[in-house]
């Protein structure tokens, strides 16, 4: 555990100081709990995807990190994670998601790095405050909140991470920002 928050706070350290390409004008602070319909600019980013269970996340940063590194990327925000199923409806091992970092639109990248571009620009919008395993709890107070508004979703959920893990980093501190991308019904 205490390796995966390290690793995980070098990667935090290192984009921490740039700006994010993920804000859009709308964008404003939001205090936990608070959920909003926001719109956000489209960015590119690279990441690593990947079909497996979450346990193996630990992995992934690892391999994203060599590689960033190995190929000289420079992150332009905070790190993401992108999950296009659940395991609320499917088996862990055919879960699908990547981990990664906005980049300038510039950049290019080899394999085993991925370079993408996050289109969805209307957005339901939460910061959850807790251990990353309780995130579900607050996707699933977006979908309601969704639901009463006459939104569907429309694209993968964005994790953005928003602490800066260290080893004395209590869970109940950890902060991430959700996106839901979202159309009108």
């Amino acid at each position: 555990m205490k390796k995966t928050i390290s690793v995980l706070a070098l990667l935090l350290f290192l984009s921490a100081a740039s700006a994010s390409p993920i804000t859009g004008k709308a964008e404003r602070t939001l205090e936990a709990k608070t959920i909003s319909l926001k719109e956000v600019a489209a960015f590119s980013y690279c990441c690593i995807p990947h079909k497996g269970p979450f346990t193996e996340i630990e992995n992934i940063i690892r391999k994203l990190t060599h590689n960033i590194q190995e190929q000289k990327v420079t992150p332009a925000g905070m790190m993401i994670g992108i999950y296009y199923n659940s395991p609320e409806v499917v088996k862990p091992e055919d879960l699908e998601w990547e981990i990664g970092f906005p980049v300038a639109a510039r950049v290019s990248v080899q394999k085993p790095l991925e370079k993408k571009q996050w289109e969805h620009t209307l957005v339901v919008s939460a910061v959850h405050t807790g251990p990353y395993e309780q995130t579900g709890q607050t996707i699933l107070k977006m979908m309601e909140w969704m639901q009463d508004n006459k939104l569907v979703q429309s694209g993968p959920v964005l994790e953005r991470y928003l602490t800066m893990p260290g080893p004395d980093t209590r869970p109940e501190d950890l902060r991430s920002q959700l996106w839901i991308p979202c159309r009108k019904k």
